[in-house]
């Protein structure tokens, strides 16, 4: 088991992290959908 001292960082590390995915993952999506209409 991890010792709580070592939770800490690992939370903020996650949740800079899960922060960054809602962000990129939509952005990602529309910018996949316009190449695709541009290409069409």
């Amino acid at each position: 088991m991890a010792n709580s001292q070592d939770i800490k960082p690992n939370e903020k590390t996650y949740d800079g992290f899960i922060g960054m995915l809602k962000w990129s993952v939509p952005l990602i999506a529309v910018l996949t959908l316009i190449i695709l209409l541009i290409i069409q």
